[in-house]
């Protein structure tokens, strides 16, 4: 197999091979990417939240614990 794929022309191995793949893997590649884009935004999201939360949480107890010595 080997052999035969290198006895091949440039055009076959650097063009038509890659072209054929993508078309038959095309909607498994674009799923995963697809997948892998979702995860991270998902995970920015998270993040985000998850800041915004400590920041509020931060700044009421700062609030109440300076006027909560009465």
């Amino acid at each position: 197999m080997r052999e035969m794929y290198a006895g091949m022309p440039w055009w076959v191995k650097w063009i038509a091979v890659p072209v054929i793949a993508i078309f038959v893997f095309g909607g498994l590649i674009a799923s995963v990417i697809g997948f892998v884009i979702s995860l991270l935004f998902k995970v920015l999201i998270f993040v985000v939240l998850v800041g915004g939360l400590i920041f509020v949480v931060r700044k009421f107890m700062s609030s109440s614990s300076s006027r909560g010595d009465w």
